[in-house]
């Protein structure tokens, strides 16, 4: 907001004309840009389902032919006479090996067709299988048959003496006697499932997707070589949702990872095709409309920005040099008298300025006069009010007053007070040493300890080394003020303060404790907050303590240590305050040194005080 108001009028003009007029612009085209995208997701979706349905013919195409070979095969009359009858027959045993291979080495999808005996005759197949890890759905089931009329296996090795290890896919049927309807064996005709994979390669989906074909359990019977066969879908897509309908598709992922997945199902076994593609895919195709689009509305951009910031010149350019003459002016000077070149409101607006100019003139000149007349008079007031010696030579003799009389606790409370006095009023100086430091709080805490004797214990414990480093004076007491007046004068007993400095590399820590009864989390927050506010004008604090209160602290820390330095409160309702602050003493060595410089000014100007308070007491 302080940037916004601090642009100038040619800017701010410029800026919203300028948004104005893009922000249409850029959401026709980010409108225009996302239509596309849906358009292509649309498009990739129904493409991808198209794809899904043709493999999918192309399947049950496969499936049927192999069914009716199947039915053709169980009833053939050769085949029944070879299984019904229990001498062995190698004439039959020739013709229908024959006969298999007849019927399928037209197909190449087939890899092998077998038939079975269940009396105990050799099998006949069209390539002899030497191992298998086919298992028959009947081991699980006993009753399968019965109910089914045929099973689709899973994915399993056949090894044959002709080709060697291959993975198939096999679809098994009992044969029964078309006589009296009894099992006589069984027909097994296994699909090559290289042959379908890679049939599924080659009707790939758009962008890089995926084809897999599942069986009813969600395993995987065919697809990519990176995918494991008769893995389940769950392992490679995790949480991905049931399929509902005999088609369709739903999104799975999120982000970079997020993909669509196509299915079909197919109806005459229960095989599933499942496409998946990167939604990254399909949506990279539109990189040239969105090119395009980029392009066109950079251009028009390019141009709204031109034609607006020329009329923005056109009316701006005489305000530009009101203001640059202005700013050229000297502060120090008054304000100078501009030319009025025209009479349009920019001239009526520089006859005002210059009305303006002569009664700011008249008016400084009087408030100049007034507040030199009110600083002699504060001074004034102020020398009246403390004289530092008057009330030392006063408490001393007080002092000394009381030890003559016998009363040593009054004695005692006088001395600490003066030398309380003596060093808050050290001539203006804002830094000392720790030692003096430590000092002026022991004889603020004497001082408390006469006033309220057996209420609290005072404990401090500085390391002797840091006793000669410069500090900032007048920061410790205080905090032990707060912790006395706040903390251990409210809570029942006698209490405990604590004051202890702990040395870092260029750093020293000073932390105040007490043990009083602390305060409530709610509160903590607002002491927070009220002492990071800035002091108002008049720097009255909201804290007991004057000007020396815990905002003043914090402030005096922040303006002489820098962001670092401010106060940190800890606090729990019944257990105490802990008060913390870190200085770097090499500050206090910079601003002694600008103490001094400033001093000596003072002692400059004050050569010439003396005439006027002669003057003043005549």
């Amino acid at each position: 907001m302080e940037n916004w108001l601090g642009r100038s009028l040619k800017h701010k003009l410029s800026l919203l004309i300028i948004i104005s007029v893009l922000v249409p612009v850029l959401s026709l085209g980010l409108f225009s840009y996302t239509i596309a995208e849906r358009l292509t997701e649309e498009k990739a979706k129904s493409s991808g389902l198209n794809t899904l349905r043709l493999l999918g013919s192309y399947l049950e195409n496969m499936v049927s032919d192999v069914e009716s070979l199947s039915l053709y095969l169980i009833g053939h009359e050769e085949v029944q006479d070879y299984l019904r009858t229990p001498e062995k027959d190698v004439l039959k045993q020739t013709r229908i090996a024959n006969l298999l291979m007849t019927m399928s080495i037209s197909k190449p999808y087939i890899a092998n067709v077998i038939v079975e005996s269940n009396s105990g005759k050799p099998a006949i197949a069209y390539k002899s299988v030497t191992a298998s890890t086919w298992t028959d759905i009947a081991e699980q089931y006993p009753s399968y048959y019965t109910e089914f009329p045929k099973w689709w296996s899973s994915v399993h090795r056949q090894v044959t003496s002709s080709e060697g290890a291959r993975d198939v896919i096999t679809m098994s049927r009992p044969i029964r006697s078309t006589k009296k309807y009894y099992d006589i064996g069984m027909l097994k005709i296994s699909l090559l499932q290289s042959e379908i994979a890679e049939h599924l390669k080659q009707g790939g989906l758009e962008g890089g997707g995926v084809v897999l074909l599942l069986d009813g359990q969600n395993r995987i019977l065919a697809g990519p070589n990176d995918y494991l066969k008769n893995g389940s879908l769950e392992t490679y897509y995790p949480g991905i949702k049931s399929f509902s309908g005999a088609s369709g598709w739903f999104e799975y992922g999120i982000n970079a990872d997020k993909k669509t997945v196509l299915y079909y199902d197919m109806p005459n076994v229960e095989w599933k095709l499942v496409g998946i593609i990167p939604v990254q895919a399909y949506k990279s195709q539109n990189q040239y409309f969105l090119t395009l689009t980029a392009v066109a509305v950079s251009l028009a951009m390019i141009f709204v920005i031109a034609f607006v910031l020329f009329l923005i010149q056109k009316v701006t350019n005489p305000l530009s040099k009101l203001t640059k003459f202005l700013k050229n002016s000297s502060p120090d000077e008054p304000l100078p008298t501009l030319p009025v070149t025209t009479i349009d409101e920019v001239g009526q607006l520089i006859i005002s300025y210059n009305r303006m100019s002569s009664r700011i003139e008249k008016l400084t000149d009087e408030v100049k006069k007034n507040e030199s007349l009110k600083k002699e008079a504060d001074m004034m007031a102020l020398q009246a009010q403390i004289n530092p010696h008057f009330l030392y030579n006063t408490l001393s003799s007080v002092h000394w007053m009381a030890l003559m009389k016998g009363e040593e606790r009054i004695a005692e409370m006088v001395g600490s007070l003066s030398d309380f006095l003596r060093f808050s009023l050290n001539n203006g100086q804002e830094y000392c040493t720790v030692h003096q430091e430590i000092s002026h709080i022991d004889n603020y805490v004497n001082i408390q300890s006469i006033r309220y004797p057996d209420k609290f214990q005072y404990v401090e414990d500085i390391p002797s080394e840091l006793l000669e480093r410069k500090m900032l004076k007048l920061l410790l007491q205080p905090l032990i003020e707060n912790a006395m007046i706040h903390g251990i004068l409210k809570r029942e007993g006698v209490g405990r303060i604590s004051v202890r400095a702990e040395a870092g590399d260029e750093t020293i820590t000073f932390i105040v404790e007490d043990d009083g009864i602390g305060m409530p989390s709610q509160r903590l927050e607002e002491l927070r907050k009220r002492i990071a506010s800035k002091l108002d004008p008049d720097g009255v604090s909201d804290y007991s303590g004057g000007s020396y209160g815990l905002r003043n602290v914090h402030n005096r820390l922040l303006l002489h240590y820098g962001p670092e330095a401010g106060l940190h409160i800890e606090s729990k309702e019944g257990e105490g305050t802990r008060v913390r602050f870190t200085i770097v003493p090499s500050f206090a060595l910079r601003e002694q040194e600008r103490e001094q410089e400033q001093s000596r000014e003072r002692v400059a100007l004050q050569l010439d005080i003396p005439n006027q308070g002669e003057g003043n007491r005549e």
